[in-house]
């Protein structure tokens, strides 16, 4: 069912309970098209936070199981996810249906986000997989964060917008078809170069390092730096960096990575000038994970996760990554037999790219049947 995203919000009154109760919105009556009638029964609450609640529902016109997330809207300010994830449409970037407002008895305002519903949560995943004292299968590793990296990539790149709090409590995967997406965009923001960002962002296992160094002009490489730690975390099947708090976070990444130079902390935040570390010197990456571990996996995440953030891996770089290419191979299949999910629909996000990332991102085997002028626009 396509529906409207830019439809002006309907305000409807929502009962303060959330599981077992039914919201109707009305959507259409635009231009002339006929209005519609959606109802949606809550059915279990998947998500609580600071900003609300996400429940699963079930829309009881179509069937379909939907998420919605509910959040406090404040009347005076537009709500930035929204707006946010009005402006994207990818595979790995979980979508939005519709929305609609809702008052309670107290005369409070939530905006209900409508989106596609997806059943696991990556640290779900990894859970299951430290319960019964296993490793996630390197292919699952290979699959999940290269659909990660694809997801950055077209919001990077395409939608300009920073996640800004990647971590696995934040990324879906379907356990059918283990097609993985990013969601929850609330902390999420498009960087404008010279604007000045908060530094109190992301979760503290997966901040980068410019951000505990109290950077405020930093870029989208910090959703890398991020995306490194849940890769290292999905490899080792626990977080790389557990720190207590800020400065034991710091002091996690300086076992690993050794003592920032001064210029790296010139980097991270020029106005940062009290150094007083002690000297550590890096540890090999090949001893951080276990003997066992395919080197292109350590050779990615070491790519990653640098305190530098110009020397960063951009998203599609790492999409591009041999640790991947066994997705790439014309024969790959899931290990129950069946095709892998989507992962070559490339779209705008390749218009930037170099002819040879090109070449390493779409296989040969489909490189033929693909029509890639959209990457090479004749000039007219």
């Amino acid at each position: 069912m396509a529906v409207d995203k830019e439809i002006s919000a309907p305000v409807v009154n929502g009962n303060d309970a959330v599981t077992g109760h039914i919201i109707s919105t009305t959507i259409g009556g635009k231009n002339g098209e006929h209005k519609q009638t959606i109802s949606y029964m809550a059915e279990r609450v998947v998500g609580t936070g600071s900003f609300g609640v996400v429940f699963q529902a079930k829309c009881l016109e179509t069937g379909e199981t939907v998420a919605i997330k509910k959040v406090l809207q404040d009347k005076r300010y537009k709500n930035r996810e929204l707006q946010l994830m009005r402006t994207m449409d990818h595979p790995n970037v979980i979508s939005l249906k519709h929305c609609f407002y809702s008052t309670t008895s107290k005369n409070e305002l939530f905006l209900n986000l409508v989106m596609e519903y997806v059943p696991e949560t990556m640290y779900q995943v990894l859970k299951h997989y430290s319960n019964v004292n296993q490793r996630m299968p390197l292919i699952y590793v290979k699959l999940y964060t290269y659909q990660i990296f694809r997801g950055l990539a077209y919001m990077h790149t395409v939608a300009g917008v920073c996640h800004r709090d990647l971590k696995p409590q934040n990324l879906l995967v379907d356990p059918l078809t283990h097609q993985a997406k990013i969601c929850d965009f609330g902390s999420a923001k498009m960087l404008v170069k010279g604007e000045v960002n908060i530094a109190y962002i992301c979760s503290r296992f997966y901040r980068a390092p410019e951000l505990i160094f109290g950077a405020t002009e930093y870029t989208t490489s910090i959703d890398i730096w991020s995306a490194g730690c849940v890769l290292a975390e999905l490899l080792l099947g626990q977080p790389l960096f557990p720190g207590e708090n800020a400065v034991g976070q710091l002091v996690e990444i300086i076992k690993v990575l050794g003592t920032p130079t001064r210029e790296e902390i010139r980097g991270m935040n020029p106005s940062y000038t009290d150094f007083r570390f002690p000297q550590i010197k890096a540890h090999p990456w090949h001893k951080v994970f276990h003997k066992r571990m395919p080197p292109e996996a350590i050779d990615l995440a070491s790519r990653l996760l640098q305190y530098s953030a110009s020397l960063r891996y951009t998203a599609l770089e790492a999409c591009a990554h041999p640790f991947f290419d066994e997705l790439r191979e014309a024969n790959a299949r899931l290990p129950n037999g069946r095709p892998l999910p989507p992962l070559f629909n490339f779209k705008q996000e390749l218009s930037g790219a170099s002819p040879e990332l090109v070449n390493k991102l779409i296989p040969e085997h489909l490189r033929r049947h693909m029509d890639l002028n959209f990457l090479h626009p004749s000039v007219t």
